[in-house]
């Protein structure tokens, strides 16, 4: 699929792995239109590049109904990503005064974390289905989703986490299969340790815990590194109802 002259959503497009996806596709000359709720963020990247940005709650479907339609408008509409974060809770499943993890707490980061990402999922599709096929295997588009390694081997105090990036990746090869007959495709990358500004503390202090236990680099990933993967996911159209991990080998330890 060329990128070059289709739109592209980024939801998320504000953040540290959603910024990074904006330029590079941009760059590769799609319309971008970038949705998050980092309004500051959100304006500056659409004075630089001359981007569109739509403040999105990904989990209103108004919200990200708004956002979709924008892309729509300037068509053809071929390329979804969702990289958007948000609140996640966390703790022991039963802590050591031996209460119960919180279930609001827990709800909230299924929400934001698997429901959103679904809400997403729905909506782009839906949209990228009205978008006319292309190329002789009938292709109408793709939408990137965003798991994690924990997923797989989420840590001590992660379950929620876990819990929800599990679900997103459970979903890339039935939400594949849905969309088949409409020629979309669903892939999705389960980042490790990528260093954006999501972890709260300083990027020093950051590399220097997570950067030693990756087996090779041995450093934290890059947001580039995410987005060029992006753009090969979008780029290359045998790839389908697959989980991609980016993570030089890292497997997360209990804690």
């Amino acid at each position: 699929m060329l990128i070059k002259g289709v739109t592209a959503l980024v939801v998320g497009g504000a953040g540290g792995l959603g910024e990074a996806t904006v330029r590079r596709l941009h760059a590769a000359g799609a319309d971008v239109v970038v949705a998050d709720l980092a309004d500051e963020k959100g304006k500056a990247l659409e004075s630089e590049l001359s981007v569109r940005y739509v403040r999105t709650d990904a989990t209103d479907p108004a919200s990200v109904a708004a956002a979709v339609g924008e892309a729509e408008s300037t068509g053809p509409f071929r390329i979804a990503v969702d990289c958007h974060g948000g609140p996640a809770g966390g703790g022991r499943l039963v802590g050591k005064g031996g209460e119960p993890l919180d279930l609001d707490a827990f709800r909230t980061t299924i929400d934001v974390y698997l429901t959103g990402v679904f809400n997403v999922l729905r909506l782009a599709a839906a949209a990228i289905a009205r978008t006319a096929p292309c190329g002789e295997d009938g292709d109408r588009g793709v939408v990137v989703t965003t798991s994690s390694i924990a997923a797989y081997e989420g840590q001590v105090g992660q379950l929620p986490y876990a819990a929800a990036k599990g679900g997103v990746s459970a979903m890339t090869l039935v939400a594949a299969r849905d969309l088949s007959p409409l020629g979309i495709r669903v892939v999705t990358v389960a980042p490790g340790t990528v260093l954006t500004p999501a972890y709260g503390r300083s990027a020093e202090q950051v590399a220097a815990h997570w950067g030693p236990q990756v087996p090779h680099p041995r450093r934290m990933g890059r947001p580039e590194e995410y987005a060029a993967l992006v753009q090969h996911l979008c780029e290359n159209d045998y790839l389908n109802g697959e989980v991609v991990r980016l993570d030089g080998a890292l497997r997360f330890p209990p804690k």
